[in-house]
């Protein structure tokens, strides 16, 4: 049967998982790939669009995608509750035989993005220009036909459901995570709209001309956060009482904010027209779709997943079920929910030439 909850399975998972250590990977490494006059989808040209990705393993390894979340970059994906579950010795993506590419996507890490100068005259772009440069970086700079995985989180969830309808024949097996195959819609995109105009609203923000970083930028941050990532019972372990929930508001709301409003304004707003679900029935490849019972921005009782999930010919989903152990959003970033699941695929999907 397509449609495949795991609760039983996750929950077992999690109790061994609980006790593997975290395993060490090969050192990464950096590159960047300038793409002349890139064409943006408001037909925006930009001269030279820097394209910057970090990669582990060795390139004659069989290659994998791994893409990142809103607001961060390829390299925050080898932290110790990801990477390092999946890249060392005997873990699901081995980086002795695998070859990792983390590319930062447009808008965001070392890629090119509105901070780099141009501020607000940077070409608006959206999530299928985000896709279609990652493409064109693995095919024409890292000269990559075909992908044994391409695998995403959150925004790089979105981004491997529109990798997986637009470029069927790029890879063997698809896993988006922490996301949704349907149009940006319902609370999710009503707090991102709250971000963009929080932004916008300030003074300090001065049409993008500022001087230092509007002050609306980080509490726009923290409450977008606090409303769609945690779990609520995680986040009521970690605030039982006012003074506690106080104490957890106020670290956030005190912390330094290392963005930038432009950057940040450009990569929410991107999301606004994501709707991969009218290419869904062009997937060829193995796709597993896994998300959190206790996902704030994807909540499984839409029936969303369940229903486009059946449209996806060799598709299946993988949900975990939320626990005071899980981060609601943001648990399919903790790579031992799910990591037994993917040596599973990985082992058991054939390789197409």
């Amino acid at each position: 049967m397509r449609l495949l909850h795991l609760l039983l399975l996750s929950l077992t998972l999690m109790s061994l998982s609980n006790t593997a250590p975290a395993a060490d990977f090969p050192a990464p490494r950096e590159g960047h790939w300038i793409v002349r006059d890139f064409r943006f989808n408001t037909a925006q040209v930009l001269p030279e669009l820097r394209l910057h990705y970090t990669t582990v393993g060795d390139p004659g390894g069989e290659p994998v995608l791994v893409l990142h979340g809103t607001t961060g970059n390829g390299a925050g994906m080898l932290n110790p509750a990801f990477g390092g579950e999946l890249f060392g010795p005997g873990q699901p993506l081995d980086a002795r035989k695998y070859f990792i590419i983390l590319p930062d996507a447009i808008g965001t890490g070392k890629s090119s993005k509105p901070s780099d100068g141009l501020r607000t005259d940077f070409p608006r772009y959206n999530y299928d220009d985000m896709v279609r440069a990652q493409y064109r970086l693995v095919t024409e700079h890292l000269g990559i036909r075909r992908l044994r995985l391409v695998i995403g989180n959150s925004m790089g969830g979105m981004h491997t459901w529109i990798w997986a309808q637009k470029y069927p024949d790029a890879m063997d097996i698809a896993v988006p995570m922490a996301s949704l195959p349907t149009a940006m819609s319902g609370r999710n995109w009503i707090l991102r709209r709250l971000i963009i105009d929080s932004i916008r609203r300030d003074p300090e923000w001065k049409n993008g001309q500022y001087t230092t970083q509007p002050r609306s930028a980080l509490f726009a941050s923290v409450f977008y956060s606090a409303a769609t990532n945690g779990g609520n019972q995680a986040l009521f372990k970690a605030a039982p009482n006012r003074q506690k929930a106080d104490q957890w508001l106020d670290q956030r709301l005190n912390a330094p904010y290392s963005g930038d409003a432009n950057d940040h304004l450009y990569q929410w707003e991107s999301s606004g027209d994501y709707d991969p679900s009218p290419g869904l029935p062009n997937i060829k490849a193995v796709l597993l779709a896994i998300n959190s019972a206790d996902d704030e921005r994807n909540p499984p009782e839409l029936g969303v997943l369940d229903r486009e999930i059946r449209r996806v010919p060799n598709g299946r989903v993988l949900l975990i079920p939320g626990s005071s152990d899980t981060a609601g959003h943001g648990t399919t970033a903790q790579a031992r929910f799910w990591k037994q699941s993917l040596d599973h695929l990985l082992k058991t999907t054939p390789r197409q030439p």
